[in-house]
């Protein structure tokens, strides 16, 4: 055997590997969203939650927003619909019957500021050291034909008692959104079940972040849900705002 076709059986053994231990050809560890785990997470970059500062989410939560009385009587229609059955809900039943029209009745697409909502778009984050690569469930996201720049996300439309964790998957998008972006910040949000919980992370430094988990809002109780409604109306507003000043600074 020559030593060009032992080199050529070496590089086919390396490769195997890589993709055995979840690699590129090039030896980079890849990261699905949807499966990445914290200690996975932890071991790329530096990042902690602060426990510490729980005014982060003021601006955000204690919004002046109302909720109009049609807009309330569609919460309570849509809590009576699906109590007995959201946490037992696989993914794509929980999206369709509960995520969806919540999202459509509050009307992310905005069509004159070039921004919309894209499910299951594909994003990928690539350094020397890792490669965090998949499908985000959910982001609010200029452009109108692809999502060009990332404003806010959804992640894990998953029932309860579920094995993974969508905290670390979320984390990972966001990461990439800041470093794809060059942002300093960005806000999400993960579902379990009934649970929401919103996430704002922050850059600190090279692959140094820190991030923020609100309390649980439960979205079978209507002043949870009203809750959850006007945090997803402040994030339109706000990123309608920001979309404002892009044009007018460009």
């Amino acid at each position: 055997m020559s030593e060009i076709e032992k080199d050529k059986i070496i590089l086919e053994l390396q490769q195997r590997v890589n993709k055995l231990e979840g690699k590129n050809e090039e030896g980079i560890p890849t990261y699905s969203f949807s499966k990445i785990k914290t200690e996975e997470l932890k071991s790329v970059v530096d990042i902690k939650e602060n426990l510490i500062d729980d005014t982060i989410f003021d601006k955000w939560f204690n919004n002046k927003i109302t909720i109009a009385t049609k807009k309330k009587n569609f919460l309570k229609r849509l809590i009576k619909k699906n109590i007995k059955l959201i946490n037992i809900y696989d993914e794509e039943d929980l999206k369709v019957n509960f995520i969806v029209p919540l999202i459509l009745n509050i009307d992310f697409f905005l069509l004159t500021d070039d921004i919309r909502s894209f499910y299951h778009e594909p994003l990928r984050y690539k350094t020397d050291k890792f490669i965090f690569n998949g499908k985000a469930d959910f982001i609010l996201s200029k452009g109108l034909k692809k999502a060009e720049k990332p404003y806010f996300f959804i992640q894990e439309f998953k029932k309860g008692f579920v094995t993974s964790n969508p905290e670390p998957q979320l984390l990972a998008e966001l990461i990439s959104a800041i470093e794809l972006n060059n942002e300093t910040s960005m806000k999400g949000a993960y579902i379990i079940g009934a649970t929401w919980s919103f996430v704002i992370l922050e850059k600190l430094g090279k692959d140094k972040y820190q991030y923020f988990v609100s309390r649980g809002f439960n979205c079978t109780n209507i002043e949870d849900l009203k809750g959850i409604y006007k945090n997803l109306t402040f994030i339109k507003n706000e990123v309608i705002e920001i979309s404002k000043k892009e044009k007018n600074n460009g």
